[in-house]
């Protein structure tokens, strides 16, 4: 069915960090959206597009204080760490140990996967995430029961199985030929049916052995279009770590590339402390990285320069992600909150419609998907963020003083929270609303 939303829209062109700011975002106080078999196939001024629109087509007219924003992503997060969510006190190696590795072996029982499966996709809606790059564990159930629970909900979904087979409990260990059997089996069974990637997922080089990152990189090569997503430079004593597991290797970065695990469409979660030659390694071979701030504050890692990531002289493109459950929301206002926060702690700035386009467009660039999703524009996949700019008392009354788009941008990401989400709508269809 035809329908069209009319109110403010905010969207982007193309990269801001790169991009004059007038090509790069596109906003209208009085937009025509107009929706059909799950794409957008009008956007524009609404007294342009409601004079074209035929005179059945339902329009609904936003409150005044909202704005229509693309469907956030989500570039990097583990659905199975929801229940270790604000587990207290551990750097990054100690809470895998103590924490996550726990955890992680219930998802063996395919029916404790599916309950938390379907509560971690409506949060991910709620909060106005409408797709997401995700870990799930080493067991291939952990992996249906999220594509199975997202399939009535239409969602563009990223996931795969975690490759582990050394350095973590025997419960959560394959093998290196196990891991290429159950990733091939679930490329066939899942990638490509309705708006579901399977994403290769060895979890980090760590815990993968060089047998194991040969067969997950052979796997690679037979797909070439496939998703990679892993984990790199999150923490110092990580990063010592994979110096005495791989000697061999110059840098962390280059463990990797060895493998055929750094390309265009490969994702690594953090990159803290990559130095210059592995920041040129990443660009070079088209790789990307997902900025993870809540999580890197909570676990004492560290913080990202994404503006230093992001060089004109050698780009590497960077998305945002919640990274639960080390990351301790679902927000994704909340953790530009967090980017601004670290974008100043390394002597740089981060301004509003730079996160946005972060928790925008730039997931979908650094995922390989923003021919898809990420904008508002015909053809695109019509997945919507419609926020209330007014969604607190406090908020309502520091709207009052702000003085233009910037500041009113600025202050949902800085207080903002679920509560600013009016809707969400996925593929066309509203499935979440409060206002």
């Amino acid at each position: 069915m035809k329908q069209a939303l009319r109110g403010a829209l905010l969207t982007f062109a193309a990269d801001p960090y790169h991009t004059e700011f007038a090509e790069s975002v596109v906003y209208s106080k009085d937009a025509l959206v107009v929706m059909e078999e799950g794409r957008f196939t009008a956007v524009g001024p609404a007294t342009e597009g409601l004079a074209a629109l035929a005179a059945d087509v339902p329009v609904r007219e936003l409150p005044a204080d909202h704005l229509m924003l693309p469907g956030f992503i989500d570039a990097h997060v583990h659905y199975p760490q929801m229940e270790i969510i604000a587990a207290h006190g551990k750097q990054l190696i100690d809470w895998l140990n103590n924490y996550t590795f726990i955890a992680e072996q219930g998802f063996a029982d395919k029916a404790h996967a599916d309950r938390v499966a379907q509560l971690f996709l409506q949060e991910q809606l709620r909060h106005g995430v409408t797709s997401s790059c995700v870990f799930c564990t080493v067991f291939p159930e952990s992996v249906d029961a999220l594509f199975e629970a997202a399939q009535p909900l239409g969602m563009r979904l990223m996931a795969g199985k975690v490759c582990m087979d050394r350095n973590a409990p025997a419960g959560l260990l394959d093998t290196a030929q196990r891991a290429y059997d159950e990733s091939a089996e679930l490329i066939a069974r899942w990638h490509g049916r309705e708006r579901f990637e399977y994403v290769l997922t060895p979890r980090f080089a760590p815990t993968s052995s060089e047998a194991q990152l040969e067969l997950v990189g052979a796997l690679a090569a037979e797909h070439p279009d496939l998703l990679i997503q892993s984990h790199i430079s999150e923490n110092l004593r990580e990063v010592a770590w994979v110096k005495q597991l791989f000697p061999w290797a110059k840098s962390y970065a280059e463990v990797y590339a060895k493998y055929g695990l750094l390309r265009p469409r490969a994702i690594y979660g953090h990159g803290i402390h990559l130095d210059e030659a592995e920041l040129d390694l990443f660009h070079e071979t088209g790789a990307s990285l997902a900025h993870c701030p809540t999580s890197n504050f909570f676990l004492g890692s560290g913080y990202l320069n994404v503006r230093y990531a992001k060089e004109p002289r050698r780009p590497v493109p960077v998305g945002l992600a919640t990274d639960l459950g080390a990351g301790t929301s679902f927000s994704m206002l909340q953790t530009m909150n967090e980017a601004y926060k670290a974008a100043h702690l390394n002597g740089s700035d981060l301004p509003a419609q730079h996160a946005f386009y972060l928790a925008t467009r730039g997931s979908a660039e650094a995922l390989g998907v923003a021919d898809k999703i990420g904008s508002v524009a015909p053809g695109y996949e019509a997945d919507l963020t419609v926020m209330n700019l007014r969604s607190t008392p406090l908020i309502d009354f520091r709207m009052d003083f702000a003085k233009d788009l910037d500041e009113q941008l600025f202050i949902q990401m800085i207080m903002g929270d679920e509560r600013a989400i009016a809707a969400t709508y996925v593929a066309g269809r509203c499935v979440k609303e409060w206002a």
